[in-house]
């Protein structure tokens, strides 16, 4: 270290801006290699996001292999090839099982500390990463830039606010970018990675929410407010009849229209909602209509002297009854024995398709994940390495890829982070 008259003045081989998943997992990859490390994190510890992930469970990862793996990438899942090749979800769990974090895998292959504690996850990689000599600078990153040195040689000036009206420049031959998206923005993704990757020309793909719940306007879905549904189906269709995903699983009625699982995982392939989209929901998928038939006559006629409303119990939810009778049409006044066969198959359709009209997503500090980033066309994915600018590296959220949830968006932090750290 050196100081001057403005600066105090840090040289490194390799600088990583980002202590989540991706930023650790990079230092630790390339203090591994032999190369001398620093990560500046923004926030006073590493892996603010990280240990909210799950719901403080953190879904680390998933227990597939490398094809399903890139099925469940919902966007540039060609370009994630090199790096779930070169760390797959049995290296990363095996890594942490190593690290002396005992993992399990529940349902939908998704895996978790055993001790259910994200804490667990980013104390291993902290403590792998200073194992292995990693050094850590609390501060912001205000800017990146490539300067000549002596003898012709070209190297990165990141500049960083100390706090105190005075300020740190750290030299390096390469840095790693590993900022995130603009999701959950308290932990620090407030989008400095667009930034620094402009200032070097990269192109940004609009950041947009994805996983992420969704509003409605229907008064139906306050109803029903705080109603988990498991095993329904569900499938978005637009105004002009095309269907942008369907799938089965659970979901959840809100304040403000669904979320759970099926709709974070549809929220991926909305398109940014510029056409009028309704949410279809098959509230007894293991039923086709002419068994649901069935089962309604047989109902009926045991309720044959009841409302309509007090006759659906041991079919549907309670909470969801009042909204599917108010879609039937049907009185619910009316008594059983009175419902024609016309209305039996409007009742039919609605629990068939209960509509819930989609007008927007939530806001994308709501969101898990961002869809957007750094155009992975200028990013060679053998190496993480900008096609733009020599010695530059970016790894995790802040490209252009986002998945599925169920552990695979931390999968590629880890992958990228692993592949830069490697060839940085």
């Amino acid at each position: 270290m050196y100081t001057n008259e403005k600066f105090k003045t840090y040289e490194y081989d390799v600088v990583v801006i980002g202590g989540g998943p991706a930023g650790l997992m990079s230092a630790i990859t390339s203090a591994k290699a032999g190369r001398n490390t620093v990560l500046i994190e923004k926030n006073g510890f590493c892996g603010k996001k990280l240990n909210i992930t799950g719901k403080g469970r953190c879904n680390v990862t998933n227990n597939c292999d490398n094809q399903a793996f890139l099925s469940n990438v919902t966007k540039n899942n060609k370009f994630l090839y090199k790096s779930i090749s070169s760390l797959s979800t049995f290296d990363l769990m095996d890594f942490f099982e190593s690290a002396g974090v005992p993992l399990k895998t529940e349902r939908g292959n998704r895996v978790f500390p055993v001790s259910d504690k994200a804490r667990d996850i980013t104390d291993a990689l902290v403590n792998e990463a200073k194992k292995n000599k990693v050094s850590f600078l609390y501060k912001r990153v205000e800017k990146i830039k490539k300067i000549s040195g002596d003898e012709g040689k070209d190297f990165f000036e990141t500049e960083v606010f100390d706090g105190h009206m005075s300020k740190i420049k750290v030299l390096s031959e390469s840095v790693i970018i590993c900022t995130g998206g603009l999701s959950y923005p308290k932990t620090g993704s407030t989008g400095d990675g667009y930034v620094f990757a402009k200032a070097f020309g990269h192109s940004v793909i609009t950041p947009v929410p994805s996983l992420v719940p969704l509003e409605s306007p229907d008064v139906m879905c306050k109803k029903a407010m705080g109603l988990s549904l498991k095993n329904v189906g569900v499938k978005f269709v637009t105004q002009s009849g095309k269907c942008l995903y369907s799938s089965e699983g659970e979901m959840l009625f809100t304040h403000f229209g669904v979320s759970g699982p099926l709709i974070l995982s549809a929220s991926a392939h909305l398109n940014d909602l510029k056409e009028k989209v309704t949410l279809y929901i098959d509230l007894k998928p293991a039923l086709d209509e002419i068994t649901l038939d069935k089962r309604l006559l047989k109902i009926f006629s045991e309720s044959q002297n009841k409302d309509f409303l007090n006759s659906l119990d041991s079919l549907l939810p309670q909470k969801i009854i009042e909204p599917v009778i108010h879609y039937s049409g049907i009185p619910e006044r009316k008594k059983v024995n009175l419902i024609t066969k016309e209305e039996r198959k409007k009742l039919l359709t609605v629990i068939k398709n209960y509509p819930v009209n989609i007008s927007s997503f939530r806001p994308i500090d709501e969101a898990i994940v961002t869809s957007g980033g750094i155009n992975v066309k200028e990013i060679n994915p053998s190496t993480m390495e900008s096609k733009i600018t020599k010695g530059l590296y970016f790894a995790g959220e802040v490209i252009d890829v986002d998945c599925y949830t169920g552990g695979f968006n931390l999968q590629v932090a880890f992958s990228t982070g692993f592949v830069a750290g490697n060839n940085a």
